[in-house]
């Protein structure tokens, strides 16, 4: 088990005290997971981060505790680390976005301004140049620039934090999707057919194309997990 570095969390000397310095420090771990900078063997140690984020230790744990009881993370006797998801769990998170996301595109066909609708486009042209590259890390950003954007874009603020929550459960699907090159191809029309629904205002065409969406991310995921499975056993024949 390692423990990561903490060299991305700036130091926080001048930051406001108390909970703006506990939000802060909980916005940039978030951050993090979202962006799939942990493993699961890694422990986040609430002294290590403290020390090289150059504040005091509750704060840090706050923010750690925070991520815990929503889900993000689970205590260990080695610190915080992420949870392990069951093929259950993914399926769970799943089930909850195919009930919420459609409906929330609708929504986001009324809510996105046009500079909203500037920043998709931004967000779909980066997911082209990171497909041409096969940058797993560009993909990843522009997927999660994409889906900021136009959840962000809501009216419905509790919709939009639920939807939030249960999207960032599940960083472990784009890291685990999004470094095969169809699975990106799938994933940039999907974003290019989704714009699409949010510029014509189109609130039909963004539900279904959400759903046809949030669906074909269950699947790749399953099946990249189900190869991964089936590799293992003669990667350890080749050892023996």
């Amino acid at each position: 088990m390692d423990t990561p570095e903490f060299d991305m969390i700036r130091p926080l000397d001048n930051a406001p005290k108390g909970q703006s310095l506990r939000r802060q420090i909980y916005q940039d771990l978030r951050e993090r997971l979202r962006r799939g900078e942990f493993q699961t063997e890694d422990r986040l140690v609430d002294v290590e981060i403290a020390k090289a984020a150059g504040v005091s230790r509750m704060p840090v744990r706050e923010a750690l505790l925070q991520l815990t009881i929503e889900g993000h993370l689970i205590s260990t006797t080695r610190g915080f680390a992420l949870p392990d998801l069951t093929d259950e769990d993914v399926a769970d998170i799943f089930e909850v976005r195919k009930l919420l996301e459609p409906r929330a595109a609708a929504n986001a066909t009324r809510d996105l301004t046009d500079e909203g609708l500037a920043r998709l486009h931004a967000a779909v042209e980066r997911s082209k140049r990171a497909m041409a590259a096969g940058s797993f890390a560009e993909m990843s950003e522009a997927n999660i620039d994409f889906r900021e954007t136009w959840i962000g874009a809501l009216r419905n603020r509790r919709l939009a934090a639920t939807i939030m929550r249960f999207t960032d459960q599940a960083h472990v699907v784009r890291r685990d999707t999004l470094i095969d090159p169809d699975i990106q191809k799938i994933v940039v029309n999907g974003l290019i057919s989704i714009l699409d629904a949010f510029e014509r205002r189109d609130a039909s065409a963004a539900m279904d194309r959400m759903h046809a969406f949030t669906i074909e991310a269950e699947r790749s995921f399953f099946l990249m997990r189900r190869l991964a499975e089936e590799q293992t056993p003669e990667a350890g024949d080749k050892n023996d």
